[in-house]
């Protein structure tokens, strides 16, 4: 499974009603932390965020995706959303 993959896949514990996953990787190319994993932007809809602020929607995020944080992953930029929010 490649880890795009991976992370659609670990992401539906979350039970999203959308999930949007961007590589922007080429647009860090030459950065120092770039060869240790890849750049994304995550745009996800989850009833789980209802009520809950950035934080704790970040922690639920950066939970479901667990160890990928430190091992594929260089950075992610996330969008996340309750579906009233969306």
């Amino acid at each position: 499974m490649n880890l795009e993959d991976e992370i659609y896949n670990r992401l539906d514990a979350l039970s999203p009603s959308s999930v949007a996953l961007e590589d922007e990787s080429s647009q860090h190319a030459g950065h120092a932390g770039a060869a240790g994993g890849k750049h994304y932007r995550l745009t996800i809809v989850s009833s789980r965020f209802q009520g809950l602020g950035a934080v704790e929607r970040h922690r639920l995020v950066y939970e479901a995706l667990g160890d990928l944080m430190q091992k594929g992953i260089h950075a992610l930029a996330i969008n996340a959303y309750g579906p009233e929010e969306f």
